[in-house]
């Protein structure tokens, strides 16, 4: 029979597969961002957002923090490491505006994470106070960063149609979130089960809006429809919404 811990150690391998998948979800855009030399209408702001989300995962996950949690270091590693690149290949084809900001926000976030990291090893001497403190923040940037999709969601509702959220996208958020509650709930971390539930729910509301606007979406105007990449990122993720573990 299996045990728990390794039942776990499947279960978060398989969230990091479908993680590092949603994470993925932006290269397109940035494809034509590097061909066209030109960010047009594009906006940092969900991958900064999701840098710090990212940072914040990883300090939860190293064992001065909360031990034995190897696989939420290691998607968010990769997923620190992708959106900088996404930041990256921003900052080089943005103006000047768009190049303090990202400089801006990721020496706030830095300088943010450097505060709470002294804080909590200086102050909190026991791994469980110490993941308190940081698996609060996590979930309070989770929420943040699931609270994004209800843009989306309302223009779905007020169009009825469904060509502003992909389905895939929206199939990825549910299956991923619903993977990580599974993961919180194998051996019981309140901090992930908050933040992914957020987005298991998030995901579920997508996908019954999807059924319910699918037959009255528009069949004859795919090209006159068009979604600023901004908007198609906050509809796929945690992240928060990117994933938040």
């Amino acid at each position: 029979m299996v045990s728990a811990e390794v039942a776990r150690n499947i279960v978060g391998i398989i969230g990091n597969v479908i993680s590092f998948f949603l994470f993925a979800s932006p290269i397109p855009t940035f494809k034509n961002i590097y061909k066209k030399k030109a960010v047009e209408e594009f906006k940092p702001d969900p991958y900064i957002a999701t840098v710090m989300n990212c940072m914040l995962w990883i300090f939860y996950g190293l064992p001065i923090v909360h031990p034995d949690s190897t696989l939420v270091v290691t998607i968010n590693g990769v997923g620190l490491a992708m959106e900088l690149i996404y930041l990256t290949i921003f900052f080089i084809y943005a103006p000047k505006k768009g190049r303090l900001k990202v400089i801006g926000w990721l020496c706030i976030e830095i300088l943010f994470l450097c505060v709470v990291a002294l804080c909590t090893l200086l102050l909190r001497k026991t791994h469980d106070q110490r993941s308190v403190i940081v698996g609060i923040l996590c979930v309070i940037f989770g929420v943040l960063m699931y609270a994004s999709p209800l843009t989306i969601m309302r223009k779905v509702i007020n169009t009825k149609s469904v060509k502003y959220m992909p389905f895939y996208l929206s199939l990825a958020n549910f299956l991923n979130g619903l993977v990580w509650v599974t993961y919180a709930l194998i051996r019981f971390d309140l901090y992930i089960l908050i933040g992914n539930g957020l987005g298991a729910l998030s995901g579920a509301i997508q996908l019954i809006l999807y059924a319910c606007y699918f037959s009255s979406t528009p069949k004859d105007d795919d090209d006159d429809v068009v979604v600023k990449p901004s908007e198609l990122q906050l509809s796929g993720s945690s992240g928060p919404a990117r994933p938040t573990v």
